[in-house]
C-alpha cells in the first residue's frame, strides 16, 4: 500500500506545482506590471470573439468577413478559464505607431457572396459587438443616449436605421490611444508583453523612458469607397482623414456583390492617467450611489432583523435550561416524567435520518465549493485578481476547487463515521463526494455544449480541453478527496451527548407541512444577496465589469451569519413540536435560498434581458442558472446543517436526562 501511496502522492503534488505556477500569472494588483514604448514603436491590437447581449453565443473575429494579418492568424495563448469563457484572442491587422497620427487603407474584400451577406446582416441585426484589445486594453466607445454618456466596450458590427430593411457595415474606425509619458530614472521595471516578464537591466534603464497606453477609445462608422480607387492601394498605405457621414446614402450599405473597404485612423493624446489607474474607467459602476445605498439598506435590514432573532433564541433556550438546573433533584426527577417540547425527543434527536450518505456526500461538497467561494473573494477583494488577466478569477477557482477535495473528503467521512459509529464504507463516501457537485456540472455543461456546437460557437468547450478538465479532476481532485476522507476515518469521532432509543418516537400531526416553514425560510437569506446577484447578474449577462468584491465579501459574510441563524431557529422550532427529523430540513432550510435565487434568474431573463433572442440562447441562460443555483444550495445548506448540528450537540449535552 505504502508502494503505491508514495508515487501517488508524490504526481499528484508535481501536478499541484505546475498548475499553481501556470496561474499564479494572474495574481498581481492592477498597475503592477507595465509595458513602455518609444516614438514610432509598432503596436498591434488583438481581437477577441465577437459577443452579443441578445444571444450570448460568442463567435470568432474571422467568421465575418474582415481583413486578415499578413502573416496570417495566429491565436494567442489562453488559459483553462478563457477557454470556458469562449474567448478566442487573435492577432489584427491594426497596426499603430506611438505617437504617429494617421490615417490608414486595410483591405477591399471580394464581392460579398449570399453566405457573407447573409451572415453580416444576422451579426448586426443581434447587436454583435467587436471586442478589441491594445496592450491588454479592451477598446472602449462612449455614446449618448437620452442626454446619458454612457460607456461601452466594443463597437457594433454594423448599423440598421429604424424601420429599416437595409443593413450597413462599420468599416472606418478612429482610434483615440492615450499615451501617459514615463522616466523611469531609477526605476527597476518589469516588462511584459505575451513574451513574458523580464527585469530592465542597468545598460538598457535609458530605454525604460518613453509612452505607456493608458487607454484605448474608438468612434466607429460606415463609409461608402469607391472600390475601383481602393484596390489600387496597398495595405497601411496612407489616406486623407475621413469625416464620418451622416447621410444614409454615403454608408456601406451590406448587400451581394458590394466589395467592402476597411480603413482606419488614429490620433495619440497624452494623458495624465497613470498606469496603476487606467483601468478605472473600466471598472467604475454606473449608479454607484444607488449600488451603495442599496447595499447599505440591505445590511441594515440583516442586522435588525438577525439580532431579532439571536435575542429570541437566547431567552428562550436560556430560559428553560436556567428553569431546568435550578430544580433539585427530586423536582428534575417529576420534571422529567412532565416533560414538553425538545425534551421529549431526547432519545431520538439523533436518529440516524433518511438518506445519510447522500446528505454527508452534499455537506462534503458544500464545504468544498463554500471554500472555493470564500477564499476567491478574499483574493479579489484584496485586489490580487486582476481584470487585466482575462480568464484566470475562474481558473482560480477551478484551481481552489481541486485542492479543496481534502476538505470534502474529511468533512464527508467524518459526518459518516458520526452518524453510523463507524469508519466502515469511507472509501464509497469518499467517491461520491468527488463526483456529486462535478458529475452535475459535467451533465449540465456537456449538454449545453452540445448546443454551442450545434450552433458553431466559440463558446463551446474544445474536446481536448474536456480532456485536461478530466485529468485534471482525476489526477488531482479525486486522490485529495480520497487522502481527505482517509484523514476524517483518522479524527477523533463525534459522540453523542445522550443515546438513542431502539423505537422512534411517533411525530405529532402538524395542521400544515413543515416543509412550507422550511421554503419560506430561504428569503430572509436572498434579502441579503439580491441586490448584489442583480449586479453579478449584468456583469455575466450584459458584459459589464464586476470589480466591487468588497462588496461581496461583506454580502458573503453576512449570508453565512443569516444562514446559520435560520437554520438554527428552524431547528429549534421542529425540535419544539416534536419534530426530530431536522437533519434535512435544517440543511434546506438555508439551502432553499437557492431556489429563490433560481426563480430570480427566471426574473432577470423575462424583465431585464429581454433582448435574448431565441430558444438557444435562453436554455444556455437557464442552464448555467441552474449551476449556479445547484452550488449555492449546497454552500448554504452546508452553513446552516453544521450550524444546527452543533446547536442540537450542545444543546442536549447541557442537560442531563436520564
Amino acid at each position: 500500500m505504502e508502494l503505491v501511496t508514495k508515487p501517488l502522492m508524490y504526481w499528484v503534488f508535481i501536478s499541484i506545482i505546475v498548475f499553481a505556477a501556470q496561474l499564479c500569472n494572474g495574481f498581481y494588483l492592477p498597475g503592477s506590471y507595465m509595458h513602455t514604448y518609444v516614438n514610432g514603436d509598432n503596436i498591434y491590437a488583438k481581437v477577441n470573439s465577437l459577443t452579443s447581449i441578445e444571444t450570448e453565443l460568442p463567435f470568432s473575429y474571422y467568421s465575418l468577413p474582415y481583413c486578415k494579418p499578413l502573416g496570417g492568424i495566429k491565436k494567442s495563448a489562453e488559459n483553462l478559464g478563457e477557454l470556458l469563457m469562449g474567448d478566442q484572442i487573435d492577432n489584427s491587422p491594426y497596426r499603430f505607431q506611438m505617437n504617429v497620427n494617421e490615417s490608414i487603407y486595410l483591405c477591399t474584400t471580394t464581392p460579398l457572396n449570399e453566405h457573407e451577406v447573409k451572415l453580416l446582416k444576422q451579426r448586426t441585426r443581434d447587436l454583435y459587438q467587436v471586442n478589441m484589445i491594445l496592450d491588454n486594453l479592451p477598446v472602449m466607445r462612449f455614446a449618448v443616449q437620452n442626454g446619458v454618456k454612457i460607456q461601452w466596450t466594443g463597437f457594433p458590427v454594423g448599423y440598421t436605421p429604424p424601420g429599416s430593411n437595409d443593413d450597413y457595415i462599420i468599416n472606418h474606425l478612429k482610434f483615440t490611444i492615450l499615451v501617459h509619458e514615463y522616466e523611469g530614472s531609477n526605476a527597476e521595471i518589469i516588462g511584459t508583453g505575451e513574451e513574458g516578464l523580464g527585469v530592465i537591466s542597468e545598460s538598457d534603464k535609458s530605454k525604460a523612458s518613453g509612452y505607456q497606453i493608458v487607454g484605448f477609445q474608438v468612434s466607429p462608422c460606415s463609409v461608402k469607397y469607391d472600390p475601383e480607387v481602393m484596390t489600387s492601394l496597398h495595405m497601411y498605405d496612407n489616406i486623407t482623414s475621413i469625416s464620418c457621414p451622416s447621410e444614409l446614402d454615403k454608408y456601406q450599405v451590406i448587400k451581394e456583390q458590394e466589395r467592402i473597404s476597411f480603413t482606419y485612423e488614429v490620433e495619440f493624446v497624452k494623458s495624465d492617467i497613470k498606469w496603476p489607474s487606467r483601468w478605472d474607467a473600466y471598472l467604475k459602476m454606473e449608479g454607484s450611489k444607488v449600488h451603495w445605498f442599496s447595499i447599505m439598506n440591505s445590511l441594515m435590514v440583516i442586522f435588525f432583523l438577525a439580532g431579532i432573532v439571536f435575542v429570541i433564541f437566547l431567552r428562550t433556550v436560556r430560559r428553560d435550561l436556567t428553569r431546568y438546573e435550578e430544580l433539585d433533584k427530586e423536582a428534575q426527577a417529576q420534571m422529567n416524567e412532565e416533560l414538553s417540547g425538545w425534551k421529549l425527543v431526547v432519545g431520538d434527536v439523533f436518529r440516524e435520518p433518511n438518506c445519510s450518505k447522500l446528505l454527508c456526500v452534499m455537506v462534503g461538497d458544500g464545504v468544498q465549493i463554500l471554500g472555493m467561494g470564500g477564499v476567491t473573494i478574499v483574493f479579489a477583494a484584496l485586489g490580487f485578481m486582476s481584470p487585466a488577466s482575462r480568464g484566470m478569477l475562474l481558473t482560480g477557482m477551478i484551481l481552489l476547487f481541486l485542492i479543496l477535495g481534502i476538505a470534502a473528503g474529511y468533512v464527508s467521512v467524518r459526518l459518516w463515521s458520526t452518524i453510523k459509529g463507524t469508519t466502515e464504507g469511507w472509501r464509497s463516501i469518499s467517491w461520491s463526494a468527488a463526483c456529486f457537485f462535478p458529475g452535475i456540472a459535467f451533465i449540465i455543461l456537456t449538454v449545453l455544449n452540445f448546443i454551442l456546437w450545434g450552433s458553431s460557437s466559440t463558446g463551446a468547450i474544445p474536446i481536448s480541453l474536456y480532456f485536461e478538465l478530466f485529468f485534471l479532476w482525476f489526477c488531482i481532485s479525486v486522490p485529495l478527496t480520497m487522502i481527505g476522507g482517509f484523514m476524517g476515518t483518522r479524527a477523533e469521532a463525534i459522540e453523542y451527548p445522550v443515546r438513542t432509543n431502539q423505537i422512534p418516537r411517533e411525530i405529532p400531526a402538524r395542521k400544515y407541512p413543515s416543509w412550507l416553514l422550511v421554503l419560506g425560510a430561504g428569503t430572509l437569506p436572498f434579502g441579503t444577496l439580491f441586490i448584489e446577484l442583480f449586479f453579478i447578474l449584468s456583469s455575466i449577462w450584459l458584459g459589464r465589469f464586476y470589480y466591487v468584491f468588497g462588496f461581496l465579501l461583506v454580502v458573503l459574510l453576512l449570508l453565512i451569519i443569516v444562514c446559520a441563524e435560520v437554520s438554527v431557529v428552524l431547528t429549534y422550532m421542529h425540535l419544539c413540536v416534536e419534530d426530530w427529523q431536522w437533519w434535512w430540513k435544517a440543511f434546506f432550510a438555508s439551502g432553499s435560498v437557492s431556489l429563490y435565487v433560481f426563480l430570480y434568474s427566471i426574473n432577470y431573463l423575462v424583465f431585464d434581458l429581454q433582448s435574448l433572442s431565441g430558444p438557444v440562447s435562453a436554455t444556455l441562460y437557464l442552464g448555467y442558472s441552474l449551476l449556479m443555483a445547484v452550488a449555492i444550495m449546497l454552500a448554504t445548506g452546508t452553513v446552516g446543517f453544521l450550524t444546527s448540528f452543533y446547536f442540537v450537540h450542545y444543546l442536549f449535552s447541557s442537560v442531563k436526562i436520564d
